[in-house]
């Protein structure tokens, strides 16, 4: 049943990934790209942790993962919102 649970977090991931890849290819906005590499980043990580069924996902490996995809995130919102120079 974790297994299938992973999967499934893994297809949803990469679901989102694709729908902000679509208004990225609109708009040409980094925020979308963003946040296409961080889901892509998690669906990759999610893979990984369901056909590997022997390593724990407690590992310092995955958790770093993680962090880089959120970061990615965190660096959207944060250029996102950054004022412009005039």
């Amino acid at each position: 049943m974790e297994q299938m649970l992973t999967g499934a977090i893994a297809i949803a991931s990469l679901l989102a990934s694709l729908f902000f890849l679509r208004f990225w290819r609109h708009t040409r906005d980094r925020f979308f790209l963003y946040f296409a590499l961080s889901f892509l980043i998690e669906a990759a990580n999610r893979l990984v942790l369901g056909v590997l069924w022997i390593v724990d996902e407690d590992g310092a490996a995955f958790y770093s993962v993680r962090v880089i995809a959120y970061g990615l995130i965190l660096l959207a919102i944060w250029q996102k919102n950054r004022p412009t120079r005039r």
